[in-house]
């Protein structure tokens, strides 16, 4: 299982956005027409992150993908076992997500869920808008997102039974309490928490997004700090999955993490759940957009 893909609802599209999805990030866009969601690519899949400039920012759905078919059967067997309505997606559906296969239902707090199976590996390479090595991507998929819950609990709870999911750790910091959970090797593809820091419940926090090299990390932050991109944590690193990483503030209303070196979970036998007072070890400082 991993984060396959994301759509997002956004005001408008503007020269902040583009600065950050193409200046900083090294994103590819795919070739649209007026009106049509702006798709983006991070690797050789056709795409993963869909923009659609609805007049308002929000989270249109949120993609998971199985492995193989038979794990897409086996966890659709289960939610529909479980009660979860999932309604089978069309071929214009499937196309506009670029899979073989979907599925899609109602997730806790109201989030629009994906079940996919087959995403599209396009025949040409992934051309980075900037200079890049490129993402950290795979097996591991897109990257992780932290959203916030009205009963954070309930919501861990639907993701283990409901998708497999596994708890990596817990942070509980000032006003926060969460929660992280991997479905694949990347430490956490999914983080849970209580509404706080200005995120509602069923919204999203930030998106993260792992570079293959540190200097790509290194350079984008030049680009942020040359562009005068508002930071919502500057440079650090964090104690649960020793990224190195910083967030920028997206004209959408969430946080986007460039990162990199984050750890894996290689042995569910040999991992250790464990309890932090602090999510830094160093650095994430306030930046200007919260200052």
């Amino acid at each position: 299982m991993q984060l396959s893909y994301l759509g997002i609802n956004v005001e408008k599209l503007d020269a902040q956005w583009n600065a950050i999805l193409f200046d900083v990030l090294g994103l590819e866009a795919r070739p649209r027409e007026e009106g049509e969601p702006l798709q983006l690519r991070v690797d050789d899949r056709h795409h993963r992150i869909s923009l659609y400039p609805t007049g308002e920012n929000g989270t249109a759905y949120v993609g998971w993908e199985a492995d193989t078919q038979a794990e897409f059967d086996r966890v659709l067997r289960g939610l529909r076992e479980q009660g979860v309505a999932c309604e089978e997606a069309d071929a214009r559906l499937c196309a506009e997500r670029a899979v073989m296969r979907m599925v899609y239902f109602e997730g806790p707090d109201g989030v629009r869920t994906e079940l996919a199976f087959g995403g599209v590996v396009d025949g040409q390479p992934f051309k980075p808008s900037r200079a890049t090595s490129g993402f950290n991507t795979g097996e591991q998929g897109l990257g992780h997102i932290l959203m916030a819950s009205a009963d954070p609990a309930a919501t861990v709870q639907w993701y283990q039974d409901k998708l497999g999911f596994k708890v990596s750790d817990y942070i509980h910091w000032d006003e926060a309490k969460a929660t992280f959970l991997h479905c694949n090797p990347r430490h956490h593809s999914l983080a849970i928490m209580n509404p706080c820091f200005g995120t509602g419940a069923g919204e999203l926090n930030h998106l993260m997004l792992q570079a293959r090299s540190i200097d790509d990390v290194g350079r984008g932050y030049d680009e942020v700090q040359r562009l005068g991109i508002p930071l919502a944590l500057t440079l650090g690193k964090h104690t649960n999955d020793h990224m190195t990483s910083f967030y920028m503030m997206t004209p959408g209303g969430f946080a986007i993490e460039y990162g990199y070196g984050g750890r894996t979970i290689e042995d569910e036998e040999e991992w250790e759940v464990q309890f932090y007072n602090a999510p830094k070890l160093w650095g994430h400082n306030l930046g200007k957009a919260q200052d």
